[in-house]
């Protein structure tokens, strides 16, 4: 591999971005060994508050780097499995008694049993500091609890948090040995009486249905929260917080209070559906600005007639339940209203805990608690959903999704600017399906200030999402392990791989798992490290196959058994077009079209016809295609497939069911592509609805496939 430093001297810069957490080489998509440049280095480090222009800031910042550690006297937060007898080192002035307990949160205190530790004392800032290590308890029970270090004569307490978390996950009994489950995009799924735009009471609709015909789960796109004022980011994966739900998706006449509104506030609701409703049954693009201008008018008179007594008191229960993070949520939701975009308020407003901040918050308390009740009923509605699903007899029922990151200019980054490292965004580096890179413009957490705040943001964030669901799918697993950075004003092949403590995010992540009562799945597509797959399955928690990217060295197909156990498998992904669309080569096609290509087209079709020849050579080889195929026998055939892999469970498309062909994203375009509005259609290009589902010839012929198949496994 080529130094990228030749300077002899930047060997110690080297030593810096590897004493922080940042990859100074890593394998790049075709195997080849790859480094960050030094000015992106340098940037990245910059964005995790180590100085690193020159060489003296080089050395003072390793001098940091080493000493870090030793002027605190607890870590500010211990992440540990359950059953571990985990050490903790504890630092105070040289010779000075420490003696440190657990304090569990039913408020018992369990003493560590302090061990040897013969590491030397050192010079800190001053003051000769010892090293002592204890030893935590192996019977301290799951949850979030607190270390507590009495120094000296106890006058003198260092407090950090500890989280015992599982050191497994397992799948539910009710699952039984394999399950299955159907994977939609929920704003595409309408039904007669939708907005425009699938909502919670289409979740529920469908989710019954599916488990009638013996579904597990409904994987669903991510729920979170958008501009609360148009226009609407349409993205899923771009949301303005992770932890609150877009209220797009709330059904407004399911609302108990409309059931109580004089007759002209009822009309009023129901003329709004009407400027809205007939967009139900085109093929267009979904308008989610028009959607939720109806919704959000019709929202406005359910909320102006009041509740009673008892609701009132469950609205406020729930506030208090969900503490800061939703009223800081619902005043950056009254301000966006009041002022636009983030980019447009004034200057003094930037500050979320500014005094102007303050005096506005009081100015519109009325919108806040507008926006704080909006989270109420959709978090209700999408309880109903769960409940229905649960109902029909799936196994676990809604399937979350978790995006990546948030917008930089969104609520989580104005309310909470210290947990994000500044002047970098989360991208991916080119892979085969994108030559160029990606830049998803969504700033990081900082893994320092993570650990710094015990992973507040990560536990608050995994705890919200999974409140109504009995399974998480965490897009871009990888994230909790290490994200590629990319400086502010460089290409998307230009950033740098950093690292998180990934014992510690996973940890944190399976606790609250657990406290749920939910399954994780990680998507692990692309480059990964083989360890990164080994180790989440070592959890429980479940990868991600994708039949078209699942092939040998060689370049065929896997064999069957060859798939993973503990996986999601699926013939396809939202990020590619509907298996009938693959099969037309509509991959290549859009990507010439849009210019995203870096080598020829002819030679990129090739590869996908010599891709598409050796898959159905694969499904001969095991009979399960016949000569001159239709396009319906090959798609059932390739789901046939994947249901003789041992993976626990397998997912079907929604829009292979109904034939549909158009991508639902094309990864690497924004505005060039009408990426995430596509509504479900068939073929031909007609909606299906969700009252269309039952008894449509080709959706339950493919139900009925995987289902048999399951059973013959």
């Amino acid at each position: 591999m080529t130094d990228p430093f030749p300077d002899p001297a930047s060997e110690r810069l080297i030593q810096l971005a590897q004493a922080n957490g940042v990859l100074v080489d890593y394998w790049d998509y075709h195997g080849r060994p790859a480094s960050p440049s030094r000015e992106t280095l340098v940037a990245v480090l910059a964005a995790l508050g180590v100085p690193a222009s020159t060489e003296e800031e080089i050395e003072q910042s390793l001098q940091q780097a080493e000493l870090a550690p030793w002027r605190q006297v607890l870590p500010p937060t211990v992440v540990v499995r359950q059953g571990t007898a985990a050490p903790v080192t504890v630092h105070v002035p040289d010779g000075t008694p420490v003696r440190v307990e657990a304090v569990l949160d039913d408020g018992t205190h369990h003493p560590l049993t302090q061990t040897e530790d013969w590491t030397p004392a050192r010079d800190v800032d001053g003051v000769l500091t010892g090293q002592a290590t204890f030893v935590l308890p192996t019977d301290l029970p799951l949850g979030w609890h607190e270390l507590v270090a009495w120094v000296g004569d106890g006058s003198t307490q260092a407090r950090a948090a500890l989280a015992i978390a599982p050191d497994h996950l397992d799948l539910p009994a009710s699952l039984g040995e394999r399950g299955w489950g159907v994977m939609a995009q929920l704003y595409s799924v309408r039904s007669a009486g939708s907005w425009g735009i699938g909502d919670a009471d289409d979740l529920a609709e469908l989710a019954s249905f599916l488990g009638d015909e013996g579904a597990d789960f409904l994987l669903i796109n991510p729920l979170h929260a958008a501009e609360p004022v148009g226009p609407m980011t349409a993205s899923p994966y771009l949301p303005v917080t992770r932890r609150f739900v877009n209220p797009i998706y709330i059904r407004p006449e399911n609302i108990l209070e409309v059931s109580r509104l004089a007759g002209p506030r009822r009309s009023l609701v129901q003329w709004e559906l009407q400027d809205v409703e007939a967009a139900n049954h085109s093929a267009e693009p979904i308008d989610r600005d028009a959607a939720w201008k109806a919704k959000s008018e019709a929202l406005e008179v359910i909320f102006a007639a009041g509740r009673s007594r008892a609701r009132q008191r469950d609205f406020e229960r729930f506030r208090a339940e969900q503490g800061e993070g939703l009223e800081r949520f619902a005043l950056w939701s009254a301000l966006t209203e009041k002022y636009g975009p983030l980019a447009q308020w004034p200057a003094t407003l930037r500050d979320a805990s500014s005094a102007y901040v303050a005096n506005e918050a009081r100015t519109l308390s009325d919108r806040i608690d507008y926006y704080a009740w909006l989270q109420w009923i959709v978090d209700e509605q999408l309880e109903r959903a769960q409940a229905v699903a649960k109902a029909s007899g799936m196994a676990l029922g809604i399937m979350d999704d978790l995006a990546i990151g948030v917008h930089p200019r969104g609520a989580d980054v104005w309310s909470d600017p210290e947990s994000f490292a500044p002047g970098v965004r989360v991208g991916a580096p080119p892979d085969m399906y994108n030559q160029l890179g990606q830049n998803w413009s969504q700033p990081p957490w900082s893994p320092v200030r993570l650990a710094a705040d015990a992973y507040r943001p990560l536990r608050e964030m995994a705890r919200t999402v999974m409140r109504h669901a009995g399974a998480l799918r965490v897009d871009h697993v990888t994230g909790l392990f290490r994200l590629w950075w990319i400086p502010e004003g460089m290409r998307a092949d230009a950033g740098a791989y950093v690292r998180y403590d990934h014992e510690a995010m996973v940890s944190v992540l399976l606790l609250e798992a657990h406290l749920a009562d939910a399954v994780i799945i990680g998507e692990d597509l692309g480059t990964v490290e083989p360890w990164v797959r080994d180790y989440l399955s070592s959890r429980g928690v479940l990868g991600t196959g994708v039949l078209w990217f699942e092939k040998q060295d060689d370049g065929w197909p896997k064999q069957p058994e060859a798939y993973r156990s503990l996986q999601l498998a699926t013939v396809n992904t939202h990020d590619l077009p509907p298996t009938a669309g693959y099969l037309a080569e509509e991959h290549v096609s859009l990507r010439e079209r849009l210019g995203l290509l870096t080598e020829p087209v002819e030679q990129v079709r090739a590869e996908a016809r010599l891709e598409r020849d050796r898959m159905l050579t694969r499904l001969r080889e095991h009979g399960l295609l016949g000569d001159n195929p239709s396009e319906r026998e090959i798609v059932e055939a390739l789901h046939r497939y994947v249901a003789r892999t041992p993976a626990r469970l397998v997912g079907v498309s929604l829009v292979d069911g109904v034939g549909e062909r158009r991508a639902q994203n094309q990864p690497g375009t924004d505005l060039e592509y009408p990426n995430w509005c596509q509504p479900l259609a068939d073929g031909t290009g007609e909606v299906v609805l969700v009252e269309d589902l039952p008894g449509n010839a080709r959706m339950e012929s493919l139900l009925a496939v995987v289902r048999e198949a399951l059973d013959r496994a």
